[in-house]
């Protein structure tokens, strides 16, 4: 197949059986089918027009994903990024001609976060025309999934699944969850969450080697929808640099540290349902974390020496890994717009 853009041909993942009942979504840039689901959307509904200015704050993957959108549409695009932003990523928003401006650097994911939501809310004052893409807060990005919902439940055998991934704005999880629930598929979904995210109520907690913005939060993401999700997964730094470099020993797979979380995940969800295929996605490749997680590999335990701690509620957290399935809900009402 000769697609029409770059965008488009990484825009689908790859399904690779990792061990017996467990495979891997792996992506290129995960939040490409999101980010063009969601401009696509716009542009068919009449609320944004080519040459239209889109503007979104990202710690990485969905900078890359909504300049890739944003130059197949022929958009303009603004990014205001995390300091995780790195200059591999900037060179290619810079070349994509999107625009990016970086918050002062912080270690802290609360003032981080913080930071860049504050700087989206001062630009879209001085630039009304700007559109805010609202990733945190917007279903429309549950919409690019349905194509990957739909291969998915084509390409794995019948039986049940589980589907194993980082929460962040629960559009790629709970939108795989929710298509292949509407499709006949007995579906669970389990969250991955970093301590002191406060997307299930572990903002008491905190893991000070481990800032990954794309899975938790320390401010509210409106599109998690909670009650899609079965179980969630707590998981500190150790447990998840174990899975990355665990993967790639065992599968080849070269992956970032949320994917390592959510392998380590899926291996222990496997185990404690065999009858049920584990599906686990990986949303991006290792090249930022090769200082992070795969430096001193050597050194790294095998993804055996860890197990989680099952807790009743957000309160009883431990690290380096608990886990619930009274998953706990959110302290105000879900918004009520749905995937369609």
């Amino acid at each position: 197949m000769i697609h029409a853009h770059y965008a488009d041909a990484i825009a689908d993942p790859d399904a690779i059986r990792v061990e017996d009942g467990v495979v891997c979504l792996r992506f290129e840039v995960m939040k490409v089918r999101s980010a063009l689901g969601a401009v696509g959307h716009l542009l068919d509904a009449g609320l944004v027009r080519r040459g239209d200015t889109l503007v979104d704050s990202s710690s990485g993957i969905y900078a890359h994903a909504l300049a890739l959108a944003c130059h197949r549409h022929g958009m303009r695009c603004h990014i205001v990024g995390s300091t995780t932003v790195d200059r591999t990523l900037r060179v290619q928003l810079e070349i994509l001609g999107a625009t990016l401006e970086q918050v002062r650097s912080s270690t802290d994911l609360a003032l981080d976060q913080n930071l860049r939501v504050q700087r989206v809310g001062e630009l879209l004052l001085r630039n009304p025309r700007y559109h805010w893409m609202r990733q945190y807060h917007d279903g429309v990005h549950y919409l690019g999934y349905r194509e990957v919902a739909a291969a998915l439940g084509r390409a794995l055998p019948a039986g049940p699944l589980t589907i194993v991934g980082g929460v962040g704005t629960g559009a790629s999880t709970g939108a795989l969850a929710t298509y292949l629930r509407r499709a006949g598929r007995d579906v669970e979904l389990v969250g991955v969450q970093p301590f002191g995210s406060v997307t299930f109520g572990a903002e008491h907690t905190a893991d000070p080697d481990m800032i990954i913005a794309g899975i938790g939060s320390s401010i509210e993401f409106r599109n998690v929808r909670h009650h899609l999700y079965d179980r969630v997964h707590w998981i500190a730094f150790p447990c998840a640099r174990a899975g990355t470099v665990g993967l790639l020993r065992r599968s080849g797979v070269f992956a970032g540290l949320s994917s390592g979380a959510a392998y380590l995940v899926a291996r222990h969800e496997r185990a404690r349902a065999a009858g049920r295929t584990v599906v686990f996605l990986a949303p991006d490749t290792g090249h930022r974390y090769v200082d992070a997680a795969f430096a001193g590999h050597e050194e790294v335990p095998p993804v055996e020496a860890f197990a989680p701690r099952t807790v009743r509620s957000a309160d009883e957290l431990e690290l380096p890994w608990s886990t619930t399935d009274r998953v706990p809900r959110p302290r105000a009402a879900e918004p009520a717009r749905a995937a369609s």
